[in-house]
């Protein structure tokens, strides 16, 4: 689970930062890399970005509610 944790954050840090890029310079490196944003090797890309995104919210959401228990303990 550690690994699948990793790589899907690594793939998140990916879409952000070519995010950042389209952003910024309008220039989609995942699209130059692999032949456009219609190329079925970049779309993988997208989809996988997209689906490691919501596998990074479980985390997220574990970590809000265990830090909300505690801070309810300490009240």
């Amino acid at each position: 689970m550690k690994a699948l944790n990793i790589t899907t954050l690594l793939l998140v840090i990916v879409g952000g930062i070519n995010w950042g890029l389209v952003g910024a310079l309008q220039f989609d490196l995942v699209a130059a890399i692999f032949g456009g944003q219609d190329a079925l090797l970049a779309r993988l890309v997208y989809v996988l970005v997209g689906l490691s995104a919501l596998w990074q919210v479980m985390p997220l959401l574990k970590s809000v509610s265990v830090d909300e228990v505690r801070a309810q303990a300490h009240r």
